[in-house]
């Protein structure tokens, strides 16, 4: 049996954080969540993860400095971990905004679980 793909939530909301385990581990994925962006860093010190789920609006340190902190890793592998942003806000960002943030994808809320778990699925195939 193939190991379980490992993913970071990174949300402030605990609902969300709760739905969003609940989806993504009965897919079998193995889930971690914190509540900002100090902590995802944190918890990239310590584990490995296949994935990064990244609210934009966080306490803290928001998902594009976040996302940029990890993209200026020295760990060349940790520096590509796939990021998929979590929106309420996509209207105050384009596309090229997160992209240029290293983000590789986005999901908006309020989330549509379908499109989540194919999204986390298309970046960990």
């Amino acid at each position: 049996m193939t190991k379980s793909k490992k993913v970071l939530v990174a949300e402030d909301s605990s609902v969300i954080i709760n739905l969003t385990k609940n989806v993504l581990m009965f897919e079998n994925y193995e889930i971690k969540a914190v509540k900002n962006g100090v902590q995802v860093l944190e918890s990239l010190e310590k584990e490995e993860f296949d994935l990064i789920l990244m609210d934009i609006n966080m306490p803290v340190m928001d998902g594009i400095e976040c996302t940029k902190a990890i993209r200026a890793l020295n760990d060349k592998e940790k520096s590509k971990i796939p990021i998929v942003a979590i929106t309420g806000n996509y209207k105050n960002y384009t596309l090229d905004d997160f992209k240029k943030a290293g983000l590789d994808d986005y999901v908006q809320k309020p989330l549509d679980y379908d499109l989540l778990l194919a999204t986390v699925k298309k970046h960990l195939s």
